[in-house]
């Protein structure tokens, strides 16, 4: 949405904009710095998740947001990958 608004002969452009935070929240369980098994396990969640509900289940819909936030996309693709080929290492 944008406002205009009208300054003497001058036009200013006033835009609204809602920002959504698109980083991970705090998790007791990963108090380090180095996030790779906050990573890690926010992937096995959402695709444990998704096989016992849908993806479209709200807490499948959170872990998902977790990783892709916390995780390279470079992994994300290198797993979904061993999925699809059954040689993924982790317990999903």
């Amino acid at each position: 949405m944008v406002k205009y608004t009208e300054l003497g002969n001058a036009t200013s452009i006033t835009p609204s904009i809602e920002l959504k935070p698109n980083t991970a929240p705090y998790d007791p369980r990963f108090p380090n710095q180095n996030q790779t098994r906050y990573c890690y396990t926010s992937f096995l969640d959402f695709h444990r998740c998704k096989k016992r509900h849908s993806e479209d289940y709200e807490a499948c819909q959170y872990f998902k947001k977790v990783y892709n936030a916390m995780c390279p996309n470079a992994w994300i693709e290198k797993w979904n990958e061993q999925i699809e080929n059954g040689v993924f290492p982790g317990n999903i």
